[in-house]
């Protein structure tokens, strides 16, 4: 007997890429368990589905930075109080972070993809199913788009909830219309713009003094182009070094309201006279409308 669940959450999370550096990502999961009816003639009540494994899922990569803990190219520190993560790639600017133990997931891989992430959550759901659910098949998708799109990195230091993890993200569409006519010129050259982006808030920005690094990577304090983000929030100190060409720094906190205000704002004192209609979403299926316009 199986029992399955379509849409049972959308996962927002950013993963290290020894390519791409840090990307903002959203996946859609669907679930299927296999196994044999319990006393109350059901696998597992849907009830429980939805929060148990919800939980695991929200506990284990959500809001998180997913590290491929096998690949070459990272190498990671677990204090008593955080874990130290650095990227260092040939030919490229490195990536480092020192934030609480639950900023982070270590896949135990050499990439971050669906399978890996798949393996990873399948164990440990399995962990708290009932003896009767004998098997688990999770199913991560994209969700399919086919306009405009960008992957954004990012944090909110003032979110009580796991927003405030200084490196998570989404994969993020884009709507713009002109005068109530679609633009597809302007979502594209937003996507552009904001493809693997990572938003900084300004009062955020440090100096490298104030980022804590071990002793052996000292060095990364004199590492010209990297700017230095860091923030006391109620999970801890979250400390980043990023390099600034993969940055946009913004004069405000950047949810998805405050993005929305600032594209469409931008757009119509760029377009003086032009109604500017922006939708911007916060991963799948949620987001923020704003409308502006700019009298000659």
């Amino acid at each position: 007997m199986k029992l399955f669940v379509n849409n049972l959450t959308v996962i927002d999370y950013s993963y290290l890429c020894e390519e791409r550096g840090m990307v903002g990502e959203s996946l859609i999961v669907d679930i299927e368990l296999d196994g044999s009816l319990n006393d109350e003639c059901m696998v597992l009540d849907f009830g429980l589905v939805k929060k148990q494994i919800k939980a695991v899922i929200d506990d284990e990569v959500d809001h998180k930075l997913l590290i491929p803990a096998q690949n070459k190219c990272i190498s990671f520190n677990i204090l008593e109080d955080s874990t130290q993560i650095l990227l260092d790639r040939p030919e490229q600017l490195p990536i480092y972070l020192n934030c609480p133990h639950e900023a982070f997931a270590l896949i135990d891989k050499d990439v971050v993809d669906e399978n890996g992430i798949i393996e990873h959550l399948e164990t440990a759901i399995m962990k708290v199913l009932p003896e009767n659910v004998t098997g688990l098949v999770l199913k991560l998708a994209a969700e399919p788009i086919f306009g405009a799109f960008y992957h954004y990195s990012h944090g909110l230091k003032k979110h009580d909830g796991n927003c405030q993890r200084i490196a998570h993200g989404h994969r993020s569409i884009i709507e713009i219309e002109r005068n109530g006519e679609k633009d597809e010129a302007l979502e594209h050259y937003w996507a552009l713009r904001w493809q693997d982006i990572y938003l900084i808030t300004e009062d955020d920005m440090v100096t490298s003094d104030d980022i804590t690094v071990p002793e052996a990577l000292e060095a990364l304090r004199h590492v010209p182009n990297l700017y230095s983000v860091a923030y006391d929030a109620p999970q801890g100190r979250f400390e980043l070094m990023i390099p600034a060409d993969v940055c946009e720094i913004l004069d405000f906190d950047t949810t998805v309201e405050q993005l929305t205000h600032f594209v469409a704002h931008t757009l119509a004192n760029e377009n003086v006279g032009d109604e500017i209609s922006v939708i911007g979403y916060e991963g799948v299926d949620k987001g923020a409308m704003v409308s502006a316009k700019i009298e000659k």
